[in-house]
């Protein structure tokens, strides 16, 4: 018999996947099943990108890179956290299959067995699996009473932070809330952080995604480059989520440190995504904003059809996800929901925070009246 791990057994299959998984079990018996627990957007890749990608491996770019990342993309990255502000060279980036790799690069390099992060609750599904696979020890700040916003609960965070705490991860905006910190919320983040000397995971992926506001990145506040780690990538901001591209930005000795596991693991990020990669970074923002607009088109219709059912829910600045309060048994209510209105949503427990379903709007607008309908009539709604 074999014998497992006990890093393994700490975790949990990801809810999100696992719904995926029953809403593609019920396509294939001839369901017709909305789905919005999807976390990827659902325009295809802007047509210059898969052209760069394509001219890519005609030029013959298929073999291996340094690890690291090829030049040309580690420039343009930089160039690009230089524009929003981040003091960023080529050396401080590491560029990865994903930005789930770049996180999980993060979390084995600073975390010791027994380690504290911090959570912030309702936090991305993979934060508690790889804190857990780090062998972390986890504390939570639950921001649902406070409509997912962090400044009112910078004192609640105050209390939770320690000398002890290793690491705080911070995710604006958000998945699965949508919200997008305020400056003032992510000073109070940083005036902790510097006081007990705590490194900061800033996850930064949807940071493109944003509706009339403009989230500030965490590492451009003082005293916070050489604590924080930023996280972003090229799946949601130029719906590339199969490509499997991102990156890590932070102080060289964590980029060397980092850089052994990212070798003896992945090696490196495919050769040809990352050319497509550059292409994304310079050419594509007609595409970028087109996109953005139709998702803002889409939360605006989304909020208005649940208010017409008295659900009352803060508009998300950000993302493409919105958090609806359902039963207080959640898993039950999304189990319900798609096998008796064929409509799949991710339950709020899933996120740490129980009592919610996280709607996506990643979805066509037609399709979004579709599934309130649906879990109208059935009375889920």
């Amino acid at each position: 018999m074999m014998e497992f791990t006990d890093r393994v057994s700490r975790v949990e299959p990801s809810a999100t996947l696992a719904i995926s998984q029953l809403a593609g079990e019920l396509e294939a018996e001839g369901a017709d099943v909305v789905d919005l627990s999807v976390g990827e957007p659902d325009f295809p890749t802007p047509e210059n990108v898969v052209d760069a990608g394509k001219a890519s491996m005609d030029a013959g770019d298929t073999g291996y890179t340094s690890s690291n990342g090829i030049s040309e993309l580690r420039e343009a990255i930089a160039e690009k956290l230089q524009g929003d502000g981040l003091e960023y060279g080529p050396e401080n980036v590491i560029v990865t299959p994903g930005a789930k790799q770049a996180l999980y690069e993060t979390f084995q390099t600073l975390v010791q067995e027994g380690d504290e992060v911090v959570l912030l609750d309702p936090a991305w599904v993979s934060y508690e699996a790889m804190a857990k696979l780090a062998g972390a020890s986890l504390s939570r700040v639950d921001l649902s009473a406070h409509e997912f916003r962090l400044e009112p609960a910078l004192d609640e965070l105050a209390g939770t932070v320690s000398d002890e705490t290793e690491l705080l991860v911070v995710n604006s905006p958000s998945n699965p809330s949508g919200a997008v910190y305020t400056d003032e919320a992510l000073e109070g983040v940083r005036d902790l952080a510097v006081e007990h000397d705590i490194t900061v995971i800033s996850d930064e992926i949807y940071e493109r995604i944003t509706y009339g506001e403009e989230p500030t990145p965490l590492a451009t506040l003082e005293g916070m480059r050489e604590r924080t780690v930023t996280i972003n990538g090229f799946s949601k901001a130029y719906s590339m989520t199969g490509w499997r591209l991102g990156y890590l930005a932070a102080p060289e000795e964590l980029i060397d440190e980092a850089g052994k596991l990212h070798s003896h693991s992945v090696s490196c990020a495919t050769n040809f995504v990352q050319h497509a990669g550059c292409e994304a970074l310079e050419n594509t923002e007609e595409s970028v904003e087109e996109m953005v607009e139709a998702f803002e088109d889409r939360r605006d219709l989304l909020v208005d059809l649940l208010a017409e059912h008295d659900i009352d829910v803060r508009a998300p600045e950000g993302a493409f996800y919105m958090m609806v309060p359902v039963e207080e048994d959640d898993q039950s209510w999304c189990e319900g929901a798609i096998q008796d209105a064929h409509v799949a949503t991710v339950p709020g427990g899933a996120f740490g925070t129980p009592g919610y379903a996280r709607i996506s709007y990643a979805n066509s607008e037609e399709r979004i009246r579709e599934a309130v309908d649906r879990l109208v009539t059935e009375g889920y709604l």
